[in-house]
């Protein structure tokens, strides 16, 4: 029973989570997602952009998803 006196946590009771905690936690894990939502934003363009690389050197038509270069009629 000592131990459970020296440790008065060990049961999920005593110490509690201030607001402030909490609120740095929740910062934290959102800033994590943000980071990871950021690094996966950069490998899909990384892979996109060496796709199109690829693609010129090896002489074939780019397969874009993005509006086209020009106009394809002639009345400007």
């Amino acid at each position: 029973m000592a131990n459970d006196e020296e440790n008065p946590d060990s049961q999920g009771k005593g110490i509690t989570e201030s607001r402030g905690d909490r609120a740095r936690k929740h910062a934290a894990a959102r800033e994590e997602q943000q980071k990871a939502r950021a690094a996966a934003k950069l490998r899909e363009n990384l892979m996109r952009r060496k796709t199109q690389s690829r693609a010129r050197r090896a002489g074939e038509a780019e397969q874009g998803q993005g509006l086209p270069a020009a106009k394809t009629d002639e009345s400007s």
